[in-house]
């Protein structure tokens, strides 16, 4: 059939469809009593059609609804209201206008576009991202939207936690990585899935973690990735509130919606926060060599930020496009999305991906008080939702410890530089070692906000492994096929003396004492601490940095590393279990970071009591504090130097009362970390730190039963 007769048969079906005005409010495919009301901006359109498929890779469309530009149109809304339609019904526009790359115009009515604001997305089998990309139609490869109504599900009562920052540990994770293994024990038609995930609550319960921290569950393109690879993370969005098709076991269109909704419902029922990574500063439509999806085709010059030639778009993102956040439209679709997922399904918070793109104009410029970010945060809807920014971009804006707005926690990359640091022994770390476990007054005091304000980690999805963070001296990316030239070049590890696994018993000692130094520290610093998928078993990416294309047994977690390093995992359990016993009415009472330093009674101390080695080349420190609160003492003891130290430790003024050993990472499993009530007493006015290791003495109310062991 020629290009022609094509549009002659679809404009045939135009003319036999009943449908009426609609309405421009609200945006998206929304059911209403007559039927189902279509709504979309695009400024420059000249006209605009809806196309209603049966199948998702149906070569025409059942229906095609062209709208009047004289009746279905309202300032730059475009609307139609069609009766009889369905839920699950597949759709999608074709928006005409002039495609002029130079003016910033790219209107292609060859291609069908997804709805900017619809609610589920369907992947045809033959999906192609190249026939979104060349001349021509793409009708049965392309993606779709399907019309859903989120009000039909029943929550059974259940509401976003709410749970205080001050008793909150994140575990930042990946939804197909978490079960994909065949070592998870889950079904295979469930694995990767949000219903895989359901399955393995209990390990997380286990362990103690409060909050989940998802990868990208946005419906993304998962061949946004070069030929031979596979989008494994996900940051490549190409709609705002749909979940991701692929991470659903359920075969009918709309379930992924329905099981998204399950796996929240059933992480609150045990406690546990949902907190979603999302992209609002680019797509998957890439540069000007990429495919038309969605934004590019509706409205380009809205939805990007473009260079001074306006056909290029500025790449603050370093993925080849950057969304024009604070233009109305587009600010206003970041709210509606975000309300969206608190309201309809339930999420308790959001981690920004390069949030400091959202802080730019629509020429690129930093803006001192940028709209969209201040939207966010002034929502009444979004109030009391946990808000975390990654407080950088690709093009260098770093604004760790100025990020905009009162009440956005910050990822603090400076924690997990300077503590790897420490840990490896690099000269000049120690004042700013001291410095982020105090919650990092030095980058936050300024602002007298709460010690939460710091999300303090080690590592993250992005990196290394905690386990390769000790393993590795250099990244082994070859995998990506990029020569090694993807990732991070600086690591800020150290491979214990030998580069990748090893069977020297020595070196592997080394390495698990340092692994569990690293999750001490994050685990008890002031802030608010978050671990990766794995570490808590020395998951491994065999050295890879930089795993984003890695859909295999890299990147996925090996359920049989909870046997092989089941100490690990018992070491972060208890450290958990005691994190969550921490006071929480500083958080209440708003008290800042710096009022509760000043109030508090802690001091500094060296190898000797109350002379701390603030030097260069200082390798060891210890720090004591009062917790009246709670009628505790503690203090911690951290040696970084290849060799062991004797530290004096501080005396306590009730004679009764002595010291107990609570962890000492340089100590076999299972003495390296006891039950806290089992903690035994020290004797002496001095305590040995072996080489690298860590140590946390306690003292006060609560063990006067523990049993007398030395």
């Amino acid at each position: 059939m020629s290009v022609l007769e094509d549009a002659l048969e679809e404009r045939e079906t135009s003319t036999t469809v009943p449908h009426s005005v609609g309405r421009s409010d609200p945006l998206g495919a929304t059911f209403v009593p007559a039927g189902v009301n279509f709504s979309l901006f695009s400024r420059g359109a000249s006209s605009v059609e809806l196309l209603l498929f049966d199948r998702d890779d149906d070569r025409q469309p059942a229906r095609v609804i062209a709208m009047d530009p004289a009746a279905n149109r309202t300032y730059h809304y475009w609307h139609v209201l069609v009766p009889g339609v369905k839920m699950g019904q597949i759709y999608g526009y074709r928006v005409h206008g002039p495609f002029d790359p130079g003016a910033g115009l790219r209107f292609d009515p060859s291609k069908l576009l997804l709805d900017p604001y619809g609610r589920a997305v369907v992947v045809p089998k033959n999906y192609s991202r190249a026939s979104a990309g060349a001349e021509g139609a793409n009708t049965s490869t392309a993606m779709k939207s399907l019309v859903t109504d989120p009000r039909t599900y029943d929550w059974e009562g259940d509401t976003p936690l709410r749970r205080p920052s001050s008793r909150t540990i994140v575990y930042e994770m990946h939804v197909r990585g978490f079960t994909a293994h065949p070592s998870s024990s889950v079904a295979a038609s469930k694995r990767g899935t949000y219903a895989g995930l359901i399955e393995k609550i209990p390990y997380l319960r286990q362990l103690g973690v409060t909050a989940v921290e998802l990868l990208p569950v946005f419906q993304f393109d998962a061949h946004d990735c070069p030929p031979g690879r596979v989008n494994y993370w996900g940051y490549a969005p190409v709609s705002f509130f749909a979940p991701h098709q692929a991470y659903s076991s359920r075969q009918d269109p709309l379930g992924p919606v329905d099981e998204f909704r399950d796996m929240v419902k059933a992480l609150h029922r045990s406690g546990i926060e949902v907190i979603l990574d999302v992209v609002f500063n680019h797509t998957a439509e890439g540069d000007d060599h990429g495919p038309t999806l969605c934004f590019r085709g509706v409205d380009n010059s809205t939805y990007y930020i473009l260079e001074q030639d306006r056909s290029r778009y500025a790449n603050y993102s370093g993925t080849g496009n950057t969304l024009n956040a604070n233009h109305p439209i587009v600010r206003r679709m970041i709210v509606d999305s975000l309300r969206y997922w608190v309201e309809e399904m339930h999420v308790d918070g959001f981690r920004f991906d390069l949030a400091s793109i959202l802080a730019r104009d629509s020429s690129g410029q930093v803006m001192s008080n940028p709209p969209v970010l201040w939207d966010i945060e002034s929502d009444p809807v979004l109030a009391g939702t946990k808000m975390i920014a990654e407080a950088w971009d690709a093009a260098g804006l770093y604004q760790v410890g100025s990020f905009v707005g009162d009440s956005w926690r910050e990822w603090n990359g400076r924690f997990r530089d300077d503590v790897r640091d420490f840990f490896r022994g690099e000269e000049h770390s120690v004042t700013r070692f001291a410095d982020r476990y105090l919650g990092s007054p030095e980058i936050y005091g300024h602002k007298e906000r709460e010690a939460e304000h710091s999300v303090n980690f080690v590592t993250c999805h992005d990196g290394f492994t905690l386990n390769d963070l000790v393993s590795y001296n250099q990244k082994h990316n070859e995998a990506n096929g990029e020569n090694n030239r993807d990732g991070a070049d600086d690591n800020r590890s150290w491979n214990c003396g030998v580069e990748g696994p090893t069977d020297d018993p020595a070196v592997e000692r080394l390495r698990n004492r340092q692994v569990k130094n690293f999750l001490t520290i994050t685990l008890l610093s002031f802030g608010v601490p978050m671990i990766v998928m794995g570490d808590e078993v020395r998951r491994t990416q065999h050295g890879n940095n930089n795993a984003y294309c890695q859909d295999n047994e890299t990147s996925w977690l090996d359920w049989a590393l909870a046997s092989r390093h089941a100490d690990v995992h018992r070491f972060v359990r208890l450290l958990i279990a005691r994190r969550l016993m921490r006071d929480v009415e500083h958080e209440r009472r708003r008290v800042s970071l710096n009022q509760l330093l000043r109030d508090s009674k802690h001091s500094w101390h060296g190898v000797k009591r109350e002379q701390p080695d603030w030097s260069p080349w200082s390798r060891s420190l210890a720090f004591s504090a009062e917790l009246p609160v709670q009628g505790l003492r503690f203090h911690l003891i951290v040696n970084a130097y290849w060799e062991p130290l004797d530290f004096e430790l501080p005396l306590l003024s009730d004679t009764s009362e002595t010291w107990r050993r609570w962890i000492d990472t340089a100590l076999e499993p299972p003495e390296e970390i006891v039950e806290w009530q089992a903690a035994p007493p020290v004797h002496g006015q001095t305590y040995q730190a072996g080489a690298r290791s860590v140590v946390v003495l306690v003292a006060g109310l609560g063990f006067a039963d523990a049993p007398a062991r030395s």
